[in-house]
C-alpha cells in the first residue's frame, strides 16, 4: 500500500490518497481544502477511486467529499453515526476493501461520536483521535473525555507497537509515528486512571 500524505488548507490538515499498488485501487482518506493536489495524484498515478473515506464528520475532513465524489464517482463511507450525508455506513470491526490491500475500521470516539481510526499494512490512519505528542480536543458537540479515554486506552495503547502513525493534522514535531513511539513520549498516552485522565485533560 502505498500511502500519499497530503498537507492541506490552513489549519495543519492533512488527506490521504491510498494506492493498492497491485492494481492502481486507490481511496481518499479526508478529503479538504487543497483538491487539485489531490487530482493531481490520481491523474499522475492513473488511480481509480474506489471509496472516498472520512475519519470523521468535522468540516475541515469533509469538505472536499461532494466534489471529489462528483470527479471520482466514488461512493462516500462514514461511522454509522456520522450526521453528514454519505453512501456507505461502517461499525468497528468492518474492512474496507480496494483492490489486494484491506483496513480495519476501529471506533474510537471521544473527539467525536463518529472518529474512526483505518489500520492495515503495518499503517494506522488516525484522524483526530490521536496525534503526534497529542490528542484531539474533547470540546466540541459530542467530545467526550470518557471516550477518548477508552479508545486510547482500550483500543490504541493494545496495538503493535511497530505500527506506522498517519495523524489527521500536522500539530506534532513530525508528519508520522508509531504508536510505540507515542506511547513512550507522548504525555496523553501514559498510563493513568479514568479520572486522573479527565483531570488532566480539564
Amino acid at each position: 500500500m502505498i500511502v500519499n500524505q497530503i498537507p492541506v488548507g490552513n489549519m495543519q490538515n492533512y488527506s490521504y490518497i491510498l494506492e493498492d499498488e497491485d492494481t492502481s485501487e486507490a481511496i481518499i482518506i479526508d478529503p479538504s481544502w487543497d483538491l487539485v493536489e489531490l487530482e493531481l495524484i490520481i491523474k499522475k498515478n492513473n488511480l481509480k477511486i474506489k471509496y472516498i473515506v472520512n475519519t470523521h464528520h468535522h468540516f475541515d475532513h469533509t469538505l472536499g467529499n461532494e466534489a471529489m465524489a462528483e470527479s471520482t464517482h466514488a461512493p462516500i463511507i462514514q461511522h454509522e453515526l456520522s450526521e453528514l450525508k454519505n453512501d456507505i455506513k461502517v461499525k468497528d470491526g468492518d474492512f474496507i476493501e480496494f483492490g489486494n490491500s484491506k483496513l480495519k475500521v476501529l471506533h474510537t470516539p471521544g473527539h467525536s461520536k463518529d472518529s474512526i481510526c483505518l489500520i492495515g499494512d503495518g499503517k494506522i490512519f488516525s484522524g483526530d483521535t490521536l496525534f503526534v505528542g497529542n490528542c484531539g480536543r474533547i470540546d466540541l458537540p459530542g467530545g467526550s473525555v470518557q471516550d477518548l479515554y477508552h479508545s486510547l486506552f482500550d483500543v490504541l495503547y493494545s496495538l503493535d507497537d511497530d505500527l506506522v502513525m498517519y495523524p489527521g493534522h500536522n500539530y506534532g514535531s513530525s508528519e508520522v509515528s508509531t504508536i510505540g513511539k507515542e506511547k513512550s513520549t507522548n504525555m496523553i498516552m501514559q498510563k493513568r486512571t479514568e479520572q486522573q485522565f479527565i483531570d488532566m485533560m480539564g
